[in-house]
């Protein structure tokens, strides 16, 4: 996975968590997206984002605080902050994964930060 382009939203426990927990995939999940249940990660700005592109495997935090992975259905657009981006040679193993799977995000060592568009930068 790779980290950003809103991680600045989250506080820096959450982020953490993010990394650190085993998510559980909810019975929610579709073509759409991928919902996931856990511990709700904190935010450490209070309002929302303009909406802005997003990519497939773009993960976003609604106010739940509670993250949806993006899938091949997922919306061009979106007005949550995405804390990373799952790395595209693992999005098809995602989108089998059934309800009560277990899941953990594991960054890229070294990897850019991605813009919202889901391109790395320098």
């Amino acid at each position: 996975m790779l980290t950003g382009p809103r991680q600045d939203w989250f506080t820096d426990a959450s982020v953490r968590a993010f990394f650190g927990q085993e998510w559980t995939v909810t019975a929610q999940s579709n073509r759409v997206g991928v919902r996931l249940d856990g511990a709700p990660l904190e935010r450490a700005r209070s309002g929302e984002l303009t909406s802005e592109g997003t990519a497939r495997g773009a993960v976003q935090v609604p106010a739940s605080g509670l993250p949806v992975l993006f899938l091949a259905d997922a919306p061009v657009t979106g007005g949550y902050p995405v804390i990373g981006v799952v790395v595209s040679a693992d999005l098809d193993l995602a989108a089998q994964l059934p309800p009560g799977a277990r899941v953990r995000f594991v960054p890229v060592p070294g990897a850019a930060p991605t813009t919202p568009e889901g391109n790395a930068h320098a």
